[in-house]
């Protein structure tokens, strides 16, 4: 089955694709949207590395700017489906009933299947998963009780796994960050040909919340198809 992938760049999104790919479907296309403000669909943090990505997935990209106005910013997302002219989209959604029916919305009218691997799933053991997988995953973004700018640029290894286990336990954070706490960039993945390493970076911290942008970064070739 040839399935198109709703990609942001973060863990979910890729883990998602990554899942479809395990089916044996295969991945036409990425696709992607930069929205010019706060969404409720569509992610912000570091969405311009998103062509870079695509050239280590080596999978074409179909991106487009919105103006993210509520339900105006839909269209744009159907627009790119139905460019990539696919028999099924794939999300990386959990827990978002917003996101999911919408989505769902948007194939039912263009007559294509839409798939959530990760619905429901116990996040607790979804990032158990991903890095069990080999996916490299870098906290950019945090806005949780508990999360200082020390977290920012933070690969989630065994430690900040445990770490964030922690904070699950005294402050009811979602471990995965679905509830908003962080989000992430995928460094590297079984999926990627190249991977991503970040040369120049800034943090920004308004003593609660904050982000860690990516200034300067390059793909570099791994020594084999199986480095994660």
């Amino acid at each position: 089955m040839k399935v198109a992938c709703l990609m942001s760049g973060g863990k979910d999104s890729i883990y998602a694709a990554y899942i479809a790919m395990n089916y044996g479907w295969e991945i036409t296309h990425l696709i992607s949207i930069i929205p010019e403000k706060l969404s409720w669909m569509y992610h912000r943090e570091n969405i311009e590395l998103m062509p870079s990505i695509a050239e280590a997935m080596d999978i074409p990209l179909l991106i487009k700017k919105s103006r993210a106005e509520k339900e105006e910013e839909l269209e744009d997302l159907k627009e790119l489906i139905e460019e990539a002219k696919v028999e099924a989209v794939i999300s990386g959604a959990i827990a978002s009933e917003y996101q999911r029916t919408r989505i769902e919305k948007i194939c039912h009218e263009i007559g294509v299947k839409s798939f959530t691997p990760l619905w429901h799933k116990r996040q607790e053991e979804l990032l158990r998963e991903m890095m069990h997988a080999g996916f490299k995953i870098m906290i950019t973004a945090v806005a949780a009780e508990g999360m200082g700018e020390e977290w920012l640029g933070r690969v989630i290894d065994e430690k900040c796994f445990d770490d964030l286990l922690h904070l699950q336990k005294k402050y009811g954070m979602n471990v995965a960050g679905e509830g908003g706490e962080y989000e992430t960039l995928v460094l590297d993945c079984p999926l990627y040909r190249k991977k991503i390493e970040v040369t120049k970076a800034r943090k920004t911290w308004d003593g609660s919340r904050g982000s860690y942008e990516i200034g300067e970064y390059e793909l570099v070739e791994k020594l084999n198809t199986c480095e994660s």
